[in-house]
C-alpha cells in the first residue's frame, strides 16, 4: 500500500480519523440489526453453484431462493477489488486485537468448501470494544478478494460472531510458494473427508493460523455467499500468504463437482461505501481496532 504524507496537524487527524472509524463501526451494527436474512452461510450447497452456464451461478444466486434476494440487489456485496487509490489510510483504527486460545474442533466438509468448526470457546477478537467470538473457518480457491485487479490462489475466512450475533471475518489471501502450516496439520484429515461428513479433530490452536502483517483493510460488505447477507464487518490482510499447488489441489478434490473453484466474483462498489486501511505509524502507535 503506497500513500502520500499529508501536512495535516497530527491531532486534527486523530479526532477525524476517529470520528471516520466510529461511524464506520456503527452503520456496520445498525445494517447488520435491521436486516432480517440469516447470518449464517447456507449449509445446503444444492441449489446453488459457480458455474454459470448451470442457471445456479453467482449471478443468478438472487433469483434461487426469496431469502437469497440481497445476493442480487444488495449495495453491500462482498467479495471486492481493494484498490489502493480507493481507501482511506487510517492509522488510529490500531493493530487488530486478536486473544485466540486452543479448542475443541471438527473438520466438516460442507460440499461447497472445507470448514473447521471450533466446538468451545476458541477466543476472540475486539473491534471498537464490541467482542466476536471464533466460530470457523474455510477456504475459497481462488482467492474471492483481488488487490488492484490481482486474484490470487486462495483465500481463508476466519469467522466470528458477537453476542447479538453480528458477523466480522479475517480474510487471508495465499500465492502458489511453500507449505502453509495451519493447512499441513488439516490436509491428513481432509484427504479422507466424505462430502457432507465431519471429523472430530480434539483440540486445534487457532493462534497457528499465521497472519504475517499488521497491516489490514477494513470494509463492511456481506457473506460471500447465499444468503449473501449484508453489514458483515471485513478486515482483509495485506500481507499475501503462501500455500503449495499441492495443498491447493487437495482442497478442490474434496468438494463436490463443480465447486473445485468456489470464489464468488468481485462485487461493484459504489461512491459512497468506504474502504479503510491501516498501517502502524512511524512511531508504531495506533488506536483500538
Amino acid at each position: 500500500m503506497h500513500t502520500t504524507t499529508t501536512t495535516t496537524p497530527h491531532f486534527l487527524f486523530f479526532i477525524l480519523s476517529s470520528l471516520l472509524f466510529s461511524t464506520f463501526f456503527d452503520i456496520a451494527m445498525s445494517f447488520q440489526s435491521e436486516t432480517g436474512s440469516s447470518q449464517s452461510e447456507t449449509e445446503d450447497e444444492t441449489p446453488f453453484s459457480y458455474i454459470e452456464d448451470t442457471g445456479t451461478g453467482p449471478k443468478r444466486w438472487g433469483l434461487i431462493n426469496p431469502d437469497w434476494q440481497v445476493c442480487d440487489n444488495g449495495k453491500m456485496q462482498s467479495p471486492i477489488d481493494l484498490l489502493d487509490a480507493k481507501v482511506q489510510v487510517l492509522p488510529n483504527l490500531g493493530k487488530l486485537k486478536r486473544d485466540y486460545k486452543p479448542a475443541p474442533a471438527v473438520v466438516k466438509n460442507r460440499g461447497h468448501d472445507i470448514t473447521v468448526i471450533w466446538k468451545g470457546f476458541a477466543g476472540q477478537i475486539n473491534i471498537n470494544g464490541t467482542y466476536f467470538k471464533l466460530k470457523q473457518c474455510h477456504w475459497h480457491s481462488p482467492a474471492e478478494h483481488t488487490f488492484n485487479g490481482s486474484r490470487y490462489n486462495l483465500e481463508l475466512h476466519i469467522v466470528h460472531s458477537s453476542s447479538d450475533e453480528k458477523v466480522a471475518v479475517i480474510g487471508i489471501t495465499y500465492k502458489y510458494g511453500r507449505p502453509d502450516p495451519f493447512l499441513t496439520r488439516m490436509l491428513r484429515h481432509i484427504n479422507s473427508l466424505p462430502v457432507g461428513e465431519e471429523k472430530e479433530l480434539e483440540v486445534v490452536n487457532p493462534g497457528d493460523i499465521k497472519f504475517g502483517s499488521r497491516k489490514y483493510y477494513r470494509y463492511i460488505g456481506s457473506l460471500t455467499v447465499p444468503p449473501c447477507t449484508e453489514g458483515v464487518i471485513w478486515t482483509i490482510s495485506e500481507k499475501v500468504r503462501t500455500v503449495t499447488r499441492e495443498q491447493v489441489r487437495a482442497l478442490r478434490m474434496a468438494v463436490h463437482d463443480g465447486f473445485e473453484a468456489n470464489a464468488r466474483p468481485t462485487q461493484g462498489v459504489n461512491e459512497e461505501r468506504t474502504v479503510l486501511f491501516y498501517k502502524p505509524s512511524a512511531n508504531g502507535e495506533g488506536g483500538s481496532s
